[in-house]
C-alpha cells in the first residue's frame, strides 16, 4: 500500500465514524466499535475530544434544539438523547446548559426574544455595519437541517488535518443558500467551510466558495447554537426596518469566532451577516 492510498483510508475511516455518529444519535452506540474503526488516538488528536465526548455534545446539542423549537416533552427529548434516565438527563443537561431542561425551556437565553406586553423583545443585541472584502473560502456542502451542518464541518477538519492542510489561522465560516421558511428541512443548503482556500487543493469533498465583499449588518450572537433562529427573527422583523437599509440579494454568513469543542454553549460567539444594499 502506497502512502496516498493509506492516507485515503484513513480519511475514509474517520468520515465514516463522524457520519454514523450524527446519523445515529438516538440509537445505543458501541464505542468501541466505533474507536476501532477510527483509531481513537488519531480520532481525538484530529478532532480534539473523544469520541464519548463528541456524542455527548452532539446529542445535547439537538436536545438543546428541540427544546426550543418544538413541543416534544423532556422525557421524550431525554430518550432520543440516548438518556431513559430523565434524572441522569436533567443533570446532565445543567452541568452544560446552566440549568434543567424544563427551565431552559422557559427560562434559557431564547427567552430573551419573545415579545413583552407591549410588543417588544427584550432582547438588546449588537449589531454593527461593516464594510468586507471579497472573502475566498474553502468548504463541505451539506444538505439537511441548518443544525446539523456541524457534520459537514467535521468532515472539512477531519480532512483538512488528514492532508496537512489545516492552519491555525483559518477562519470557520457557514455560508446559507436558501430561506428556511420557504425550503423544506430536508432541502436547506449549506455550505462548511474555512478560509485560506487559495492554499487548499479543490479535491473531493472540498469545493470553493466567495463571499462577494459590500456592507453587511454583523450581529454578534452569544450563545447555544440553537438559539441563533431566534437572532435571525430579531434581525429580520425589528432590527432591518428601523435601520433604513434594504436586504440585498446575496447569501447570509456566520463565523464562529470559538469552538464547541472547547467553551460550553453559553459562551459561544457568532457573527451574523447580513447583506445590505
Amino acid at each position: 500500500m502506497n502512502g496516498d492510498t493509506a492516507w485515503a483510508l484513513y480519511e475514509n475511516r474517520l468520515r465514516r465514524v463522524s457520519a454514523y455518529i450524527h446519523d445515529h444519535l438516538d440509537e445505543e452506540l458501541d464505542m468501541e466499535r466505533l474507536a476501532e474503526i477510527a483509531c481513537m488516538s488519531s480520532y481525538r488528536a484530529i478532532y480534539g475530544e473523544t469520541l464519548a465526548a463528541t456524542v455527548k455534545r452532539l446529542r445535547l446539542h439537538r436536545a438543546a434544539g428541540e427544546i426550543v423549537r418544538t413541543e416534544l416533552t423532556v422525557s421524550e427529548i431525554a430518550k432520543r438523547s440516548g438518556y431513559p434516565n430523565l434524572q441522569s438527563f436533567n443533570r446532565i443537561f445543567k452541568s452544560v446548559y446552566g440549568m434543567p431542561p424544563a427551565r431552559y425551556r422557559k427560562e434559557g437565553s431564547h427567552t430573551a426574544f419573545q415579545p413583552s406586553p407591549n410588543g417588544k423583545t427584550k432582547a438588546m443585541l449588537d449589531v454593527t455595519i461593516r464594510e468586507i472584502g471579497a472573502i475566498e473560502l474553502i468548504g463541505v456542502a451539506h444538505t439537511g437541517s441548518y443544525m446539523q451542518i456541524d457534520k459537514a464541518f467535521e468532515t472539512l477538519f477531519g480532512t483538512l488535518y488528514a492532508r496537512g492542510l489545516a492552519k491555525p489561522d483559518m477562519r470557520m465560516i457557514g455560508v446559507y443558500l436558501d430561506d428556511p421558511d420557504l425550503v423544506p428541512e430536508e432541502k436547506l443548503r449549506s455550505i462548511a467551510c474555512v478560509t485560506g482556500a487559495a492554499e487548499v487543493p479543490a479535491a473531493v469533498p472540498f469545493e470553493r466558495r466567495t463571499i462577494d465583499g459590500g456592507d453587511y449588518a454583523v450581529l454578534r450572537h452569544k450563545g447555544p447554537y440553537a438559539d441563533m433562529s431566534k437572532s435571525y427573527q430579531w434581525l429580520f422583523a425589528e432590527w432591518l426596518p428601523k435601520s433604513g437599509r434594504q436586504l440585498k440579494d446575496r447569501v447570509m454568513f456566520e463565523e464562529y469566532l470559538n469552538n464547541p469543542r472547547e467553551v460550553p454553549p453559553t459562551e459561544l460567539l457568532t457573527d451574523i451577516h447580513m447583506p445590505l444594499v
